[in-house]
């Protein structure tokens, strides 16, 4: 599992021009799963982003995490996170896990970063999706479990 992690200040995604998830200040978090991942390891990655220690604290130092900020979390599938470049520049994107596994693992995580508490809002699986951000710091960071 990949997930590109951003450091926001605010997020929001549409789709079809509705807007199906928007947060203030917190995460966003682009993920994708991909071929030969197992679900046993989501747990994991959900623990790694909610306590991924990014956020300031009194000195200003990145010392806090999306719990300890109280922060939300918007959450994005991104099956391009598998592409591969290597054997040119068009994209290949065989690494991604199938579209059926790929959806049921990115509700389970969503869910598991739900379970420790922290406000989570998301796109729209498989659908074609419009994401606006305004990345804090900027901080971006890519997670792979």
């Amino acid at each position: 599992m990949r997930l590109l992690v951003q450091r926001v200040s605010s997020a929001a995604v549409r789709v079809e021009g509705r807007v199906t998830g928007s947060i203030g200040g917190g995460l966003l978090g682009f993920f994708c799963a991909m071929a030969g991942d197992v679900e046993d390891r989501i747990p994991l990655l959900a623990r790694k982003f909610v306590n991924l220690r990014v956020f300031r604290d009194d000195a200003g130092r990145m010392n806090r995490s999306l719990v300890d900020a109280g922060g939300q979390a918007l959450i994005v599938s991104q099956f391009t996170l598998a592409a591969d470049t290597s054997r040119g520049n068009r994209p290949g994107f065989s690494g991604a896990a199938s579209p059926e596994v790929g959806e049921r693992m990115y509700l389970a995580f969503c869910e598991s970063v739900r379970q420790h508490g922290v406000d989570v809002e998301t796109g729209v699986f498989g659908a074609e999706m419009a994401v606006s951000l305004e990345n804090d710091g900027p901080v971006t960071i890519m997670l792979d479990v």
